[in-house]
């Protein structure tokens, strides 16, 4: 049984579906070779979480190639941590005898295999346990369906609760699965706020504020990263939370915070301003009509509003904002249906027409539609960009840049500096549905002109360095670092219609936690597209070009101004891309590139030849794996394979790294070591 079982996890590490779950099979005969894993046809997992309990059901479909029926073991991970109540496994609706191997068991089989096999990979699982099941018969050139579900009580760290699916299969295999899905229902008495994946990109849907469904899904992908969930519990109007990683000197947080998801209707003013000059005949000036009926159609009943076109001269629908009515909407609808495209871009005389003062304290949201370049007025960026900063107080701008004949430096400086977003809308997408879909968001704003004081803590580098508007419906989340530790008094205040609300919450920056390690790269990937976007809009500077550098060489993010990662042929066609054109194809897709690093929310992917392990970044050069920060110091040698090899295993934090390859050099307790094959 044990030289099977060796046989099985030899192929698992060179052909299988790790983390999935995977079936190995049996040779027909003694004397014939091992087939290799069963390829996995699609792979879905259903998880109900009730009261922080997550029963795990998974739906997997094998396929068996060969002519024959197949005898195989079915091996499957257990999350790490997990307090599991109930494991059962069934197979075309009967049910499966299998075996739990604990972590101690498991590390035997590990050890054995990287000593057999000279691979290190199955290190990684060091630490963790193992179900294995019989499964037979899997039937000739058919697939067969494997029915698995195990329970786990998920910790709660004050209001955060951590959900993690083993789904990284990236390593072992390069055999696409044709379906994934991931889908989880949450039920909490408590309020459910903040729902959020550091690891996939996942689609949210609210019942209620206690009910939330979250699904993920891929069609003939490699996963490469396990799923992990964040998701936050609190009875507050707006909640505030932190999720923080520190291993040694400064830590990193992420803040989340989220309303509560029972919109509550503020009064505000809205300006839908629309660009009607010639270059929007045709397709694009009649969706614009369409998109800013169904705006009008959306408005909230207290709402007041006003539209202005502008070409180049500019007229307004009315004088003062008016009030929604059936009356208002339907002379406003008039106006629209009458707009002609012709003429020029007056830019700046259409925004401070805007940007009048207001006679009421009513949040103002002016939403910008253009598709050109400012060619009637004023034409220079700087001086439009100078005089609306003198007019506009406190009216939101959020930009719609039309097509690909828009400068795209000037429409992010008039967003940036006027508390708005930039949205991009290309020639061959969809306009109406586009700003439907943005003005659901923006039209029911829980917060804005929103503020943040941490007090006790001395954090620095947060970012967004612009708080956005809280929406219903949304989640803001802020990536920053701390020094010191301790409890920080954390506040929001924010404009909730005409009045001024402040949020406090009493928040614990601990002096050690590794739990959370993607929050350092997050938080790294943010301040990157920061740096970026500095140069794309005001030019280059030593300065920010070394900052870029030593963040992308610490974290292992690719940027085009760092060497190891960039070829110099890739890196001076990048640097001409950075600085290039303000308008264009080039220009639009630079500035949509640079919003997405900004408001990145997902882990970034590593360079080529480097690796992320346990909060260090790893590059391989000749064979050989080093931490990025080792200069020629001295090291301790330790033979790959030897007693004092497999001892090191002992210690948590380098079993992912150990299985880097058989040769690394890296940093543990203030020492370097490096592990050598002879």
């Amino acid at each position: 049984m044990k030289k099977f079982l060796l046989f099985t996890f030899y192929f698992l590490l060179f052909t299988s579906v790790w983390a999935d779950g995977i079936i190995i099979p049996r040779p027909p005969k003694p004397d014939e070779p091992q087939q290799p894993a069963l390829p996995v046809d699609y792979h879905h997992v259903y998880v109900e979480i009730k009261e922080q309990i997550a029963s795990t059901s998974i739906d997997q479909a094998f396929i068996n190639p060969y002519p024959y029926d197949l005898e195989g073991t079915y091996l499957f991970p257990l999350p790490e941590d997990s307090a599991i109540s109930e494991f059962s496994m069934f197979s075309d609706g009967k049910k499966l005898q299998g075996e739990i191997l604990d972590k101690n068991e498991a590390r035997k089989i590990y050890e054995d295999i990287v000593r057999k096999m000279r691979d290190p990979g199955l290190l990684e699982y060091v630490g963790k346990d193992l179900f294995k099941c019989r499964v037979y018969p899997i039937p000739a050139k058919k697939n067969k369906q494997i029915g698995l579900r195990y329970e786990e009580i998920l910790k709660r760290e004050r209001n955060v609760v951590r959900y993690t699916y083993p789904l990284d299969i990236e390593k072992y295999t390069s055999k696409a699965i044709r379906d994934i899905e991931i889908k989880v229902k949450i039920e909490n008495k408590v309020p459910i706020k903040s729902v959020y994946s550091p690891s996939h990109k996942i689609e949210v849907k609210r019942e209620s504020e206690g009910k939330v469904e979250i699904t993920y899904k891929d069609e003939n992908a490699l996963p490469d990263q396990d799923f992990v969930l964040y998701y936050t519990l609190a009875e507050e109007e707006v909640s505030i939370s932190t999720i923080c990683y520190r291993k040694k000197n400064d830590g990193f947080f992420l803040l989340l915070s989220s309303p509560k998801q029972e919109r509550t209707t503020f009064n505000k003013n809205i300006t839908f301003i629309l660009d009607t000059s010639g270059s929007m005949r045709g397709k694009k000036i009649a969706q614009a009509k369409e998109a800013l009926k169904y705006c009008l159609d959306n408005l909230n009943p207290q709402d007041m509003f006003n539209l202005i076109r502008f070409s180049s001269d500019v007229e307004v629908f009315s004088k003062e904002m008016v009030k929604v009515s059936d009356k208002t909407k339907k002379e406003a609808e008039e106006f629209i249906e009458k707009l002609q495209a012709e003429g020029g871009t007056n830019i700046q005389e259409a925004l401070l027409t805007a940007v009048k003062e207001q006679k009421d304290k009513r949040p103002h949201i002016i939403i910008f539609l253009t598709d050109g370049l400012p060619t009637a007025g004023e034409r220079d960026t700087s001086s439009i960009i100078k005089n609306l900063g003198e007019k506009n107080k406190d009216n939101r701008i959020f930009v719609f840049g039309l097509g690909d004949n828009v400068n795209t430096h000037l429409l992010d400086l008039i967003s940036q500096k006027n508390k708005g977003t930039s949205v991009y809308v290309r020639e061959d997408e969809d306009l109406e549905v586009a700003l439907s879909s943005f003005y659901n968001k923006v039209a029911y704003p829980a917060l804005s002109d929103i503020s943040l004081v941490i007090n006790g803590i001395e954090t620095d580098n947060l970012y967004p360095k612009e708080l956005p508007d809280l929406f219903f419906d949304g989640q803001l989340l802020v990536f920053g670092r701390y020094k010191d530790s301790g409890v920080a008094t954390v506040t929001i205040s924010g404009q909730a219609g005409e009045k001024r609300k402040e949020f406090i919450e009493e928040l614990v920056f601990p002096e050690k936690e590794e739990a959370h390690p993607f929050i350092p790269r997050l938080w790294a990937t943010r301040k990157i597209g920061y740096l970026l976007d500095q140069i794309r809009l005001y030019g280059e500077s030593e300065e920010l070009i070394s900052e870029i550098q030593i963040l992308s060489k610490e974290y292992g993010i690719i940027t085009p101004y760092t060497s190891f990662l960039v070829t110099e042929e890739e890196k001076r066609v990048k640097f001409r891309e950075l600085k290039g054109e303000e308008v264009g194809k080039h220009a639009v897709s630079m500035a949509k590139e640079m919003t997405a690093l900004k408001e990145e929310t997902l882990a970034p992917k590593t360079a080529i030849g480097a690796k992320y392990v346990e909060g260090r970044t790893y590059i391989l050069k000749d064979g050989l794996w080093q931490d990025i920060d080792y200069k020629g110091e001295e090291t301790e040698k330790i033979k790959w394979l030897s007693d004092e090899y497999f001892d090191l295993l002992k210690e948590k934090s380098l079993p992912k790294v150990l299985s880097l390859g058989k040769s690394v050099i890296f940093k543990h307790n203030e020492k370097w070591y490096q592990v050598k094959e002879d």
